[in-house]
């Protein structure tokens, strides 16, 4: 398949498209990457340099690939990180435009806004973009639990609260009347396991949950959101089977985090656990809700 993705770039780490295009073209897709800020790392080590591409430089570089007539090649769009508010309107009509040329492409949003551990670390404005402009018109979702929390002003604790969440998320079913379906790519509720952690996959009528074990790190890696939400989306894009990308995506996580904690890494061992990402020597099946 191929993905045409916009999303941050560092030069040292792996977020943003660092931790999507190549595990996506491990295997075997096809990336056109196409970067919303460069950083010379990911702001979890609380300074960096660079900044955010300015909106007019990436709807040039849309144009470009527009240009090449690619757009109706594009299966996925996969969105991210958005570093500035005016990027917004880049990132919808490069979603208005792929649907286009190509009405099958689906669109894949990954709201990143922040996490349990940091709180929201993105410009103002950001999170209303993701709500009430990005989500709405996307076919898949994917926050993480904080992110959910903030997206849909609810607390949650347990199981039954984060499906209601999700299921806000969603549209109506029809095509083009929002999202099909959510992905919660790291939940961790008060009524389960300390030394476990769950993912969800939600659509209105159905709901899938993979669990596996919490990996302990001092610093925990960034960037596993970024390459969790790239991998659901291209198995799910190949197959429309929801809990089989579930347990896909989480077996190759896992594996990918499992190396990072081997070797002692702050950041993603993706190059490292390439192979170990391919075919996770450790399989997780999803459990239907």
């Amino acid at each position: 398949m191929r993905f045409l993705s916009l999303q941050s770039h560092v030069a040292y780490g792996y977020v943003g498209n660092r931790a999507a295009t190549f595990p996506l073209q491990r295997l075997g897709h096809e990336v056109w990457a196409v970067n919303t800020v460069e950083f010379s790392n990911h702001t979890g080590y609380g300074a960096w340099r660079g900044r955010a591409a300015p909106a007019g430089q990436v709807a040039e570089i849309v144009e470009g690939i527009a240009a090449l007539g690619m757009l109706s090649r594009c299966d996925v769009l996969l969105t991210g990180y958005v570093g500035d508010a005016a990027l917004g309107d880049v990132v919808l009509d490069t979603a208005r435009r792929v649907r286009e040329a190509n009405p099958s492409a689906l669109w894949c949003c990954d709201p990143v806004l922040g996490d349990v551990d940091t709180g929201i670390y993105v410009k103002p404005g950001i999170d209303g973009f993701f709500r009430d402009r990005a989500l709405p018109a996307a076919d898949l979702v994917t926050p993480n639990h904080f992110e959910l929390e903030h997206l849909t002003g609810r607390r949650i604790a347990t199981l039954p609260e984060a499906l209601a969440a999700a299921r806000g998320l969603l549209g109506d079913g029809r095509p083009g009347g929002g999202p099909r379906l959510a992905l919660v790519t790291s939940l961790r509720r008060a009524d389960a396991p300390a030394d476990r952690i769950e993912m969800l996959a939600v659509t209105r009528d159905a709901a899938w949950r993979v669990t596996t074990p919490m990996i302990g790190f001092e610093i925990a890696p960034n960037g596993t959101g970024d390459m969790v939400a790239a991998l659901f989306a291209a198995h799910w894009a190949g197959t429309g089977d929801a809990a089989a990308a579930l347990g896909q995506a989480a077996a190759s996580v896992y594996a990918v985090l499992e190396a990072t904690a081997a070797m002692g890494e702050r950041e993603l061992q993706v190059v490292a656990a390439q192979d170990r990402l391919v075919a996770p020597p450790r399989r997780f099946a999803a459990e239907a809700l």
